[in-house]
């Protein structure tokens, strides 16, 4: 495998793809998907352009693709957005012409299940960047989370390195995104816990790879993207997070075991750790229960670690999941953690 190439960034005033992956959501949730559009407009001076599955609710594989190929392929589009995840990504995956996405490489963002798609132009020799879904973070209520802005901007229109900091507050809890009063103020938040750094002995500085956890355990079982010979990882600095469908300690510490069973885990000379997502629709926990929850993964991450690379790095809760704040990560970039001076920088 090559490595990883960055691809040609944006300026303000040109054209940016919003394509939809993985599901058709902002056909059925407009509110955060137009808002989105507009702070694409007026905040970072782009101009979305939309494809034919963007806002249609159950489009095939073959739609989504297309939509993909039509996205990379236009030379006017100079960026790609996803509008938001989903769960079957991966069944776009074998209908992908990477001669295609190699011949016109641009940065594409996204998440969730957009590490799909993401895994797949690392595999094609091109750096992604996980996180920043038209949806989610630029439609966030009230306004884009400084944090998430910050990163977004120096990701989109920069290229060099950019210091990572923890969030002072952070938010888990949603709101309704087909209630308009919704998006009239600012979202409650609470105090941010900062990271927690295992082994902070030495400077790590590789290529990044990972995303979403339980979309990697799905490419584990379809044995598709994720090399067989685990040396390509050899130096990568691994990171992960969880989604608003909250894994059980137990899953999240199953799910790492076969990557050190496969004899991945111990390749990684560091692991980012996302701060897990803790709240949703479904699990609606309240305060002390999302402790729980949280610390009960952070244990399961740890316990997997120390079983397969007993001598890696661990950051835990960094902001770059499904949490709000959000930074951005470079899917293939260089990521350098510092461990004595307590650092992540990331290189854009």
């Amino acid at each position: 495998m090559t490595t990883p190439a960055y691809p040609p960034k944006p300026v303000p005033g040109d054209r940016v793809a919003v394509i939809s992956p993985s599901s058709g959501l902002p056909g059925l949730l407009p509110l955060p998907y137009e808002l989105g559009l507009e702070r694409l407009r007026k905040d970072f001076g782009l101009e979305p352009v939309e494809y034919p599955a963007t806002r249609k609710l159950g489009s095939t594989p073959q739609e989504r693709a297309d939509d993909i190929h039509a996205a990379f392929a236009d030379p006017t589009v100079r960026a790609v957005f996803a509008s938001i995840g989903g769960d079957d990504q991966i069944t776009v995956l074998p209908l992908l012409d990477d001669e295609l996405l190699r011949a016109n490489p641009k940065p594409f963002f996204g998440y969730s299940d957009n590490t799909n798609l993401l895994v797949h132009l690392w595999n094609a020799g091109i750096v992604g960047y996980h996180g920043a879904t038209v949806m989610c973070e630029l439609g966030r209520p009230g306004a884009m989370d400084p944090l998430t802005a910050d990163s977004l901007r120096a990701a989109l229109f920069t290229s060099g390195p950019y210091e990572l900091r923890p969030a002072s507050r952070f938010r888990e809890v949603d709101l309704p995104w087909e209630a308009p009063e919704s998006f009239l103020a600012e979202p409650p938040t609470e105090p941010g816990s900062g990271w927690t750094w295992i082994r902070p002995d030495e400077v790590v500085e590789g290529r990044s790879w990972g995303g979403n956890l339980e979309i990697l355990s799905w490419l584990l079982m379809a044995d598709r993207g994720i090399a067989r010979d685990p040396s390509v990882y050899d130096g990568c600095v691994l990171f992960l997070e969880t989604s608003e469908d909250m894994p059980r300690a137990d899953d999240v510490f199953w799910i790492l075991r076969a990557l050190g069973e496969r004899g991945l885990l111990r390749r990684f000379g560091a692991l980012l750790m996302g701060r897990p997502k803790a709240w949703s629709f479904r699990q609606p926990l309240e305060p002390e229960a999302r402790l729980d929850y949280a610390r009960e993964q952070r244990e399961a991450v740890l316990r997997a670690v120390d079983a397969y690379a007993p001598d890696m790095t661990v950051v835990l809760d960094v902001d770059l999941g499904h949490t709000d704040p959000q930074v951005v990560i470079p899917y293939g970039g260089t990521v350098r953690v510092d461990g004595p001076a307590r650092r992540i920088t990331v290189t854009y």
